[in-house]
């Protein structure tokens, strides 16, 4: 019988995180273990329709627009996340603290608002574990060259995407369910290290 955990991936752009997400996603459907596997934003039908929207490269929201289409594309999952709280394992890729990094760390909204109209949203909705993927700026931009399409959220400077990833590594700083990964390593060691952290938590 294994645990119905939550467990979330997060890091800035080519930190290797949707990498993991599947990996992890393939060894638990080999293993027979129920869970299912979401993104944000997107995870639902309405919430790809909105990530469509925020990541088109025609769009140009401001910051607080932007922060609110975040949230509402969360506000769309909430009934599924909470479908499956306890019943199955949760794989997430990107959630509450991809806010707080981009939109407050990387972009200035009030740290309040995001925390609020969050609790507001999940309410009783708890976290297992967070696997933070960390990537030097080399590998960063020589990842993004190999992508076929980027899109908005893709080509900001990387000023920006340090902001953000200092600001991950703060949400990190002293806490039991954070696991910071390396990406700059050889791939192999992190795959097995995240395998063996999930098999350890949901045994």
């Amino acid at each position: 019988m294994s645990k119905k955990s939550v467990i979330i991936f997060e890091g800035i752009e080519s930190s290797g995180k949707t990498f993991h997400i599947s990996n992890v996603s393939k060894y638990l459907k080999k293993k027979g273990i129920d869970h299912i596997k979401i993104r944000e934003p997107g995870g639902c039908f309405n919430g790809e329709k909105i990530r469509n929207l925020i990541l088109n490269n025609r769009s140009s929201f401001n910051r607080n627009t932007d922060l609110l289409l975040y949230l509402a594309a969360r506000s769309e999952n909430v009934n599924l996340l909470k479908k499956y709280y306890k019943k199955k394992v949760i794989l997430i890729d990107r959630f509450v603290d991809s806010t707080i990094a981009y939109q407050h760390y990387g972009l200035g909204v009030n740290l309040r608002i995001i925390k609020t109209i969050n609790d507001y949203l999940l309410k009783d909705f708890k976290i297992d574990l967070t696997f933070l993927n960390i990537v030097n700026r080399e590998n960063m931009k020589k990842r993004l060259k190999l992508r076929k399409k980027l899109n908005r959220y893709d080509k900001f400077d990387f000023s920006f995407y340090n902001k953000v990833q200092k600001g991950f590594l703060k949400l990190a700083k002293n806490k039991k369910k954070y696991s910071i990964i390396d990406s700059n390593i050889d791939i192999k060691l992190n795959k097995e290290f995240i395998k063996n952290k999930v098999e350890s938590l949901i045994r």
